[in-house]
Formats: structure tokens, sequence, C-alpha cells
């Protein structure tokens, strides 16, 4: 559906110039929910500008649905980006407009006659769930009822792929959650392509089928999601799990308990699959002579199964405390150690 290959963008020329997009090569298959993450700076929003066409690449191939795009220009690069839809982290909504103007906006602008408009918008409504809300104003939605009426506007001609660049970064979590649902329902129900541009993995490891990992203009890790949180390579990439497997809470539990047993060594395991419901902890406790705190733990879940963390601090002799981790190991749980005083 969408293959990238070897692609460079490079701004300006000489010693005042910066490399946006490094090399990047991926393919991503029709259907899929492509997960790009990375932090200010790293590229990933001038790839997606390259992915519409409103970036063309200083090198390398763009391909989507068939076309060639970074080689194409003038109409035919018009008629391309209508099968390429975008919704944006501030909504870009017409605030002089009514959430049926909007959405018909584009229809507009293709010269679709009023009877199909007027059916389009009123099925892009029931859709993305704004039935009773079609004569509102911009001013009058919450953050997500705005973004809801920017994805049925990004629908409005049936695209085959939807970028979504930071879409969910300006909404509070419950809102998020719904967003979210919403595009994978869209997602399920059209068949269609979607490309989320974000900076927080959860957002992630709730929708997406498969991640590319950016860093200064590279893609410096991709996968499954489940196999990237299970077994992540790349600093960075551990940098982003730790936002779900070590929020602030746990971090600020982790230094209490290295306070009150300072001999104690911390660990964090990973679960996948059935191993979630394992009881892998207590045949350990049985089998070995150590104290255990239980610091922190969760089970979430991706679209591959199933994904655990627990962090936990063991207090014992150290070569007992190894064989424990030995035990652990052999039981397909994959062990880390985070802290050791």
């Amino acid at each position: 559906m969408i293959h990238l290959k070897d692609v460079n963008k490079v701004f300006g020329e000489g010693s005042s110039s910066i490399v946006a997009v490094d090399g990047v090569s991926f393919t991503i298959a029709e259907g899929e929910i492509f997960g790009v993450i990375g932090y200010s700076g790293a590229g990933k929003s001038t790839l997606i500008r390259l992915l519409n066409g409103l970036e063309m690449p200083t090198s390398g191939t763009i391909t989507i649905g068939g076309l060639e795009i970074s080689s194409t220009r003038g109409k035919k690069l018009r008629e391309a980006r209508q099968k390429v839809s975008m919704i944006f982290q501030h909504f870009n909504l017409l605030w002089s407009r009514t959430v049926k103007d909007n959405i018909a906006f584009p229809l507009e602008i293709a010269n679709i006659s009023k009877v199909e408009r007027e059916r389009k918008v009123a099925e892009l409504i029931e859709l993305v769930g704004l039935k009773g809300r079609e004569n509102a104003y911009p001013s009058e939605l919450s953050g997500g009822q705005k973004q809801r009426v920017g994805i049925a506007r990004a629908l409005a001609n049936d695209p085959e792929v939807l970028l979504c660049d930071e879409a969910t970064s300006a909404l509070d979590p419950e809102t998020t959650d719904s967003i979210l649902n919403l595009l994978t329902d869209i997602n399920e129900r059209l068949g269609l392509t979607i490309v989320l541009i974000t900076h927080e993995m959860q957002v992630i490891r709730k929708i997406c089928h498969r991640v590319a990992v950016m860093e200064e203009g590279k893609v410096v890790e991709m996968g499954n999601v489940l196999e990237v949180f299970q077994s992540p390579q790349e600093p960075i990439t551990k940098r982003f799990l730790s936002q779900v497997t070590e929020p602030a809470e746990a971090k600020q539990a982790m230094e209490h308990i290295k306070k009150e047993f300072p001999s104690g060594t911390l660990i964090k395991l990973v679960f996948v699959g059935e191993r979630t419901g394992q009881p892998v902890i207590t045949s350990m406790i049985r089998q070995f002579t150590i104290d255990v705190n239980i610091v922190q733990g969760n089970i979430a879940q991706t679209h591959d199964g199933a994904y655990g963390t627990l962090i936990l601090q063991l207090v014992g002799e150290e070569s007992i405390i190894q064989e424990a981790i030995h035990y652990l190991n052999e039981q397909d749980v994959r062990t880390e150690v985070i802290g050791n005083d």
C-alpha cells in the first residue's frame, strides 16, 4: 500500500542544511494501523508531509497505492492527495462553519452535488458519533467533538489513507481513548490504512499493529508493537516504553522502597501472552529464600496479545537472587535489573 525506499529530505544547502529525514525505508500494508513515534525534532512531522505530497523528498521514492507520488506533479498529484487525508493536533476547523458545513467543505471543493453532499455528511456524522450536533459551531464543541469533526471531514472524499499528526496530543486521557476507539472502529469498518504520528507510547500500544521509532531523522527500530514492547533494542525505544511501564508513581515507589530496603535488587519483569496469567512469582517465592516487595505492575492489551510488566524488589543473598532471576528467565519471563544498591 505505502512503500518508502531510501527517502531523504534535506532543508537548506551547504553547512546550514538540515537533514530532517535520513534514509528511511519501510512498507505499510493495506488496512494496517502503523505508528511512527519520536520526540520533537525526530523528523516524524516532515515524514508525514512527505506522505501527503506537501513536501517532496530530496532523494528516494514514495509509492502509495501503486502511484509514485515522489515524482508526481500537477493535476495527478492533486488527485492523489484526495486519497490521502489528514487530521491534526489542533483540529484546523473553519470556525465560521457549523459541524455539517465543516464536513461538507471538501465535498464542495470537489464539486459534489448538494443532494450527494447532504447524504454523505449525514452518514459521516452518524459514523463519528455527532448526531444531534450538526448545527453546532466549533466554539460550542469539546476537544473530542472537534476532533470527531476533523475525522469526519477527512473521510469525506473516501480516502484510502488517513494520516494522524499528533491527533490526540491536545486531548485529556479519557477523550484520547474515545478517539482511538473511533479510529480503530473506522479502520475495521472501512479497511482504511492509518498512519499515526505521536510521541506517546500509550497511543501506539492501544491501536497500532506496527511501530517505527524515529531519532534524528532515522528509523532506528521497527516491528510489531507487542514484539517491540517485549524486547526493545534501542535506548530511545526503552525511554518511550518507560512511559507505559514506569509511570511517575512507580518511580516514586521505587525511590521509597530503595530507602526502606537499601540492600535489595530492583528488577522489571515482562510477561507476554499466556504468561501474563501464570503464577510465576508465586512459584519463585516458594523455591527461593528471598523476600519480594511488589513495587508496581500492570497488564495491557495490544493488537497481538496481552503485555504485562511487574517491578519487584528482591531482598536476600546475592547468589540466591541471581538464581531466582535465572529461574524467571527459564520461565520465558524477560527480566531487567533496574536498580541495585
